[in-house]
């Protein structure tokens, strides 16, 4: 026994979730998995102090990892038609925000990533990403118009090319 086996676990039982994390953080399903992957890296060392509670810590490590490689790279993700397969469904709504999810900023994404579909109170969310939870409400409250311009833009859209 190597003293990391409650790891292992942690890595098999909560990978999927991990990766859906970050698929959304990210847009792409192959930075999803390096993300992940530096993630777990990072986490190893806190390993026995964090091991009673360690999805917080994880999550936390994820969004931030995902924002500062943005920043690093300044670059917007490349849009793919591949899904991870923890992310296989039918439903068009769900492709239609992973659309939208990638429009946004990264700390905009991660915020409604971790607030609303990983379902993280403002305060988890804000200590997640090492923000106030003002900014947290702000970056939602942003986020989420632009979200609604967004589809009120492609329902204009659609409405006028039904005319034409």
């Amino acid at each position: 026994m190597t003293g990391y086996d409650d790891f292992e676990e942690f890595v098999v039982a909560r990978r999927g979730a991990l990766l859906r994390t970050a698929y959304l953080l990210t847009g792409d399903p192959h930075d999803a998995e390096d993300l992940v992957q530096s993630a777990l890296i990072k986490v190893v060392p806190k390993w026995r102090r964090i091991k009673d509670h360690p999805e917080p810590y994880v999550r936390k490590v994820l969004a931030r990892e995902s924002v500062s490689r943005w920043r690093g790279r300044r670059w917007r993700e490349v849009t793919t038609d591949a899904v991870p397969e923890t992310m296989h469904h039918d439903s068009t709504d769900r492709i239609t925000l992973l659309e939208d999810l990638r429009r946004l900023s990264p700390q905009q994404r991660a915020v409604l990533v971790l607030r609303y579909l990983d379902d993280l109170t403002e305060a988890d969310t804000a200590a997640a990403l090492g923000i106030s939870v003002g900014s947290v409400k702000s970056y939602a409250r942003d986020a989420l118009a632009r979200l609604r311009r967004q589809q009120s833009g492609e329902e204009q859209s659609a409405a006028i090319a039904s005319t034409e």
